[in-house]
Parts: C-alpha cells; structure tokens; sequence
C-alpha cells in the first residue's frame, strides 16, 4: 500500500522532534512483527500518543493504523492528514463501521493502533479496558502487541497548555511481547491479561524515566501514588 502521506508526516515529526530536543528512549520494538496483521495497543494520557506508539514500529518498517474519534477527522487540517494516513475513523454512535475498517486493515495484513482506555487518564494511571481490542485481533487471527507511553502527557493532555518549547522533555516508550488471542478464549480474559501487561510496561517505563518534578508546582503530571499531585482515578471517578 503506497503512503504519500504518512512517511512524509513521520519525517516532519521527527525533525520537530529534534527541533524540540526530545529525549525518546524505546525499548521492545522488536516484539512488533515485520509482517502481518497486528493490534497495537497503548495507555492514553495525552493527545500526541498515537505519534509515538507509531514511532515504537518505524525500526520494524511498518506503519500502524491508528482509531481514533471521528471528530479529529473533520477538522480543516488534522482531518486531511488523519485520511491519508488511513487511519481509521471511530463514531462511537456507530462503532460497527469502524470495528469493520479495522478488522479489513488487519485482514490485510496492517496493524492497526487502539487506545483500549477510550480518553485519555486524566490521573496517568491506567484505566479499565474495553474488550473491543481483543475481539478484533480474535476474529482477525492477529496477535495483540501491548505498549506503554510514558512523558507524553508533558507535552500535551488534558487541561494543561501544549508544550512545544525546546523543552529537552524525555518521552519513554516500551512494547512488551505479544499476547496471543484465541477464539475459544473469553475476550474479557484476554483484555484483562493485556491490561495486566501494559500496567507493567508502563511501570517499567516509570522506573526507567530519567526525570523527577523539580519542585511543587512541577509535580502535576506524576500521578498521585508516585509522589506527585495528579488528581487521583477516584477524585476523578476513573474506571480501573
């Protein structure tokens, strides 16, 4: 599948990257196949997470489709790029549509990206997963591959203002090894594992983070059981 569009958007993110000074350590890529259908899965605390779960496969040549919310497809620049990426537009009126496109990219041999979560965890701690995930790469015979973003929310989440200074803001990623997923197995089993997974890459990722808040006001975007002054999943009613 020829990408006019994807390869050249990866190139530009990466020089803004550099422009940035990001510090972008990844571990694990190697667990993410070079052929074949696969279902990426990730945390979500910010909104540029898509990007580097993304950038997690580029050392394996491929490209992920990512879901993500209709909304974003709409908008006067973010929607062009999102189509001819072929990422995969979710109306969650109307989820068939897109579980359908998903599981045709899988068929043909793409992976495609899924944010289990939903939103982005406003507490930076894991959130309940939604089994559509694991329904997906059963009926696709496709391997889930689990990942975990951590430092990203830095750059830009929820109710913080975006930033895109030369910051010199470490962003972790880790990909753990792929969690098979029968057909004869209960999807809610499987999510339940891949959860178990990604809670575990993520913490890996915690402890491998070079970085600590430098004072109090700095200490918002470490979650609440790490010593810092993100509210709290149950301040913020978040489902675990």
């Amino acid at each position: 599948m020829a990408d006019f569009v994807y390869r050249p958007v990866v190139g530009l993110a990466l020089t803004l990257f550099k422009v940035w000074d990001l510090k972008i350590d990844t571990k694990g890529s190697e667990n993410i196949p070079r052929t074949g259908g696969a279902v990426l899965v990730s945390n979500h605390i910010s909104y540029l997470d898509f990007i580097f779960t993304g950038l997690a496969a580029l050392p394996q040549k491929r490209l992920v489709r990512f879901m993500a919310k209709e909304s974003v497809f709409r908008h006067k620049i973010s929607g062009p790029l999102m189509r001819g990426m072929k990422h995969i537009p979710v109306d969650r009126k109307q989820g068939e549509a897109a579980y359908k496109h998903a599981l045709e990219s899988l068929r043909a041999g793409e992976i495609v990206g899924v944010f289990p979560e939903a939103t982005i965890s406003e507490s930076f701690t894991l959130k309940s997963f939604k089994s559509g995930a694991a329904r997906l790469a059963q009926e696709a015979g496709v391997p889930l591959i689990p990942v975990a973003v951590w430092g990203t929310q830095r750059l830009w989440t929820k109710g913080r203002p975006r930033n895109f200074s030369r910051s010199h803001t470490p962003v972790t990623i880790r990909v753990g090894a792929p969690v098979e997923a029968p057909k004869d197995q209960y999807a809610g089993a499987i999510t339940r594992r891949l959860r178990e997974q990604v809670q575990g890459l993520l913490e890996d990722a915690q402890r491998d983070y070079p970085q600590r808040p430098v004072g109090a006001g700095d200490s918002w975007w470490l979650p609440a059981h790490l010593g810092g002054t993100a509210p709290t999943p149950e301040e913020l009613r978040e489902p675990r």
